[in-house]
């Protein structure tokens, strides 16, 4: 069987695995990325195209729906518009060590992230994110500190019973 084929079978049966912590021991198992440290939490189901083009290093978290783009596909547009031979681009993506990355963020090639940098869901990121850090938007920019953020997380603890959590949410919009 082709290489290429069984890729794309592993990229199937993982996009089938439902249960996260079994997706993650596969991954690591089977070297799908380039490097995938200690405590890695993969959530998406789909992963990138060029998964060997991304290395995780140590204690990250890889939310739903994160995107890694680490190719350029438009060479096939500016071929059709006889400019000249233009090639398949592709870049390399590593995220260091205590980085979380926020639901339907994407990330984009030639980047470094980290350590201890937080990505807010939803953001675009173009450029490194600098250690310490907290990015949001797009494109993200810097909103703060990793430090700042750990310390608002521990003062604002909030509980996990889910009647309180509704009683909180309904206080706060009544009168």
């Amino acid at each position: 069987m082709k290489s290429w084929t069984k890729n794309q079978l592993k990229r199937v049966k993982i996009a089938l695995m439902l249960n996260s912590d079994k997706r993650n021991k596969y991954l690591k198992k089977h070297h799908i990325f380039k490097e995938m440290g200690e405590n890695v939490f993969f959530q998406p189901r789909f992963i990138p195209s060029d998964p060997k083009l991304i290395k995780f290093h140590n204690n990250i978290i890889v939310t739903s729906n994160v995107t890694f783009v680490t190719h350029d596909i438009f060479y096939l547009g500016l071929n059709n518009l006889n400019l000249g031979n233009f090639n398949y681009e592709q870049s390399c993506i590593e995220i260091m060590d205590n980085v979380f990355i926020g639901c339907n963020s994407t990330l984009i090639g030639d980047i470094r992230v980290g350590p201890n940098a937080v990505i807010a869901a939803g953001s675009v990121v173009t450029k490194d994110v600098p250690p310490n850090t907290m990015v949001a938007g797009n494109p993200a920019k810097v909103i703060g500190t990793f430090d700042d953020f750990v310390t608002k997380r521990k003062n604002n603890q909030k509980s996990l019973d889910k009647d309180k959590l509704w009683e909180d949410f309904i206080n706060k919009y009544t009168c």
